[in-house]
């Protein structure tokens, strides 16, 4: 759903340089998030102050076949970026804003470094399945992040006054199960309650390997995905969405 969405945005505004700061949020893989972009002809820099996260992102990136298309970078300041003046057609980072310090700066700076669009996702605060994670089955979690920078009024309100202005808003990633972090297993473990053999098996069988699909081992990988979309492609207005949506994203642009 992230890749349909991103060949949107290329097609409609003719993105060709972006940039991912941090890299680190909600994500299975590390760093993984903007190979569409590549696979699309974009040259990407990835960016997190984070030394093991990024490591952890080279290895990832050094088993795909875009060695000339992307770099990725540790820089401790974000509150600085190392990127002259609209450098980037789009500056973007996904669930990762509650892990930064100074997000007011770093906010100022991610506008300072695009040439037109700054793209933020962050976790839907509203939907059941952080509402179980936060108060039932991630409390430590929780504790640890700046739970402030998931609310999108307060993030908007930091781009307008930058200047920027607000071209989309919406919701992305919904899939009939509350929350793709917590396997159902982990909330019965968590109640006590037992399952049978059948069940665990079941479990087994359903992998979710996203580097098999980029690396041509798994294409149906896609519509076997896309079977549990159909919440995500209705025609309904996006706050109706919103209830069961993982993740609301904002779209802001220096452009009119």
């Amino acid at each position: 759903m992230f890749n349909d969405f991103f060949d949107l945005l290329i097609d409609a505004y003719a993105i060709d340089r972006v940039l991912e700061v941090p890299i680190y949020g909600m994500t299975g893989l590390t760093g993984i998030n903007s190979v569409q972009f590549v696979r699309r002809g974009c040259k990407v820099t990835l960016v997190d102050s984070n030394e093991e996260k990024v490591d952890e992102a080279l290895q990832i990136w050094k088993l795909l076949p875009y060695e000339e298309d992307y770099e990725v970078l540790c820089h401790k300041d974000l509150s600085k970026l190392p990127f002259g003046n609209g450098s980037f057609k789009l500056v973007w980072n996904f669930a990762a804003l509650w892990y930064v310090r100074q997000a007011e700066k770093f906010f100022s700076e991610m506008s300072r470094v695009s040439s037109n669009l700054v793209l933020i996702f962050v976790p839907n605060k509203k939907q059941i399945g952080y509402l179980l994670r936060k108060y039932l089955l991630d409390k430590r979690f929780f504790a640890s992040v700046d739970e402030k920078w998931v609310d999108t009024k307060r993030i908007s309100a930091v781009l307008a006054s930058l200047g920027m202005k607000l071209k989309d808003r919406g919701v992305l990633d919904i899939p009939p199960w509350p929350d793709t972090c917590v396997p159902i297993g982990k909330i019965f473990d968590k109640q006590g309650i037992k399952r049978n053999s059948e069940e665990d098996e079941r479990n087994k069988r359903w992998t979710w390997d996203i580097m098999s699909y980029y690396l041509g081992r798994d294409q149906a990988l896609k519509s076997k995905v896309e079977r549990f979309s159909f919440l995500e492609k209705i025609s309904l207005p996006w706050k109706l969405k919103a209830l069961w949506a993982h993740h609301n994203y904002l779209l802001f642009s220096k452009e009119p």
